[in-house]
């Protein structure tokens, strides 16, 4: 009675709401756990079997009353030699198929087709915490984010400080942060609720803290919310930007009524190679298109000159 008691109280941990990644709240989140739940069936063509032979050869081949034939000298078959080949063969070949198709369906930067217009948040890591502008409405929150149901969100993702990582479990998966650089993620949330977010790459001290709510309401909440945040007497200029960066563990969450024209560009900007790359930086930036992409053609410019040279 106490073992089972014990182990119900190990278990009461275990439930699905605990579990965002099995338990999904959106399109983009909900297909990659199917991906998952694919491969791990496909990988189970090879992991059963192996337990059960386990088990059926050692019960086969035991000492007292076992009705294996005993065979000192062999050594080879060719159709145990073929199962142990053509099946990892073919489960390769499935798991090629289904992660290709795959990599191209759930590509972050594909936007997501809807009637409704995507909402453009900017989030930017900084130690440790997580900013997020919110430039079609001239506001920004600090380690709070919210969204209305149904719509898609757009996330141009950077970092002002080491590499980060973007992952609200629930909604979508992880997408790298990183400074001078920008990358992608369209999700949307397709039920209401909060839902957490954090970095999954370790960033130094306050790693274990950097996490926030990320709140999926109607759309009446959220501009009830967007004007509560307009309320704030704080706004977010460059000086309090640059009390903002400093370093901090478990930030609590604050609001800004506005904020510095520019800033997430003037914070790539920071990060500029050269003239090139600070004058690619801005034109992306004001066009509203991927910077990464091309900084990989100017890199490749860059390094045929100096191969040429």
């Amino acid at each position: 009675m106490l073992l089972t008691s014990l182990f119900l109280i190990f278990l009461s941990g275990c439930g699905l709401n605990t579990a965002p990644i099995l338990y999904p709240k959106g399109p983009i989140a909900l297909a990659e756990r199917d991906l998952l739940f694919a491969a791990l069936f496909v990988m189970m063509i090879v992991v059963i079997p192996v337990f059960i032979m386990a088990f059926l050869v050692v019960w086969r081949y035991r000492a007292d009353g076992g009705k294996g034939k005993y065979a000192p000298d062999w050594g080879y078959s060719v159709g145990i030699d073929a199962i142990i080949w053509i099946v990892p063969a073919i489960i390769v070949i499935v798991l090629g198929y289904l992660l290709w198709n795959a990599t191209f369906k759930l590509n972050p930067y594909k936007p997501l087709a809807s009637s409704e217009p995507a909402l453009e948040v900017q989030a930017i890591a900084l130690d440790w915490k997580w900013l997020f502008v919110y430039p079609q409405y001239g506001v920004a929150t600090v380690n709070e984010l919210a969204m209305p149901v149904d719509r898609p969100v757009n996330f141009k993702i950077t970092s002002d400080t080491v590499m980060n990582s973007f992952f609200i479990p629930s909604l979508a998966g992880q997408i790298y942060a990183m400074a001078g650089m920008t990358t992608q993620l369209h999700l949307v949330a397709d039920s209401t609720g909060t839902f957490r977010g954090r970095n999954t790459q370790y960033s130094g001290d306050g790693f274990a803290e950097q996490w926030f709510q990320a709140h999926s309401m109607s759309n009446e909440d959220f501009e009830a919310w967007v004007e509560k945040v307009k309320q704030s007497e704080t706004g977010l200029d460059e000086a309090a930007y640059t009390q903002l960066a400093k370093p901090t563990i478990k930030h609590e969450v604050e609001y800004y009524s506005s904020f510095a024209p520019g800033l997430f560009g003037s914070i790539l900007l920071k990060y500029a190679m050269n003239q090139d790359h600070r004058n690619l930086i801005c034109s992306a930036t004001a066009q509203s298109e991927p910077v990464a992409p091309k900084l990989a053609s100017l890199r490749e410019d860059a390094n045929v000159r100096h191969t040429d040279d």
